[in-house]
């Protein structure tokens, strides 16, 4: 078996902490590069959650012969779920690239 290093370095990709989420480094995101991103997520977030909710009623719609208008996914689902992603990914990318600012100075 091979020894482990003595310097305290791990092979193993940083996860989540100091601006790392899933080995990715999203503390040195300029701003326009944090905008962008945190848009991409809200459209994202939008679309998955409208296509998710038009199945439900689908289903819904097929099991119990009622009819649920389809437009309500957009407005009721999909809308709230991609506007809260998107806040919070403008505050948690806002955030990092705020800290790194200060960090400059």
């Amino acid at each position: 078996m091979a020894q482990a290093s003595q310097n305290g370095s791990s092979a193993s990709p940083r996860t989540f902490g100091a601006g790392y989420l899933f080995g990715v480094p999203l503390g040195d995101l300029g701003w326009f590069t944090s905008l962008l991103m945190s848009f991409a997520l809200g459209f994202a977030a939008f679309f998955a959650a409208t296509f998710c909710a038009i199945l439900a009623v689908l289903f819904y719609n097929t099991a119990t012969h009622h009819a649920v208008d389809f437009s309500l996914t957009y407005t009721r689902v999909g809308l709230p779920v991609g506007v809260l992603v998107l806040l919070v990914a403008l505050s948690y990318l806002g955030t990092l690239w705020i800290r790194r600012q200060l960090r400059k100075s």
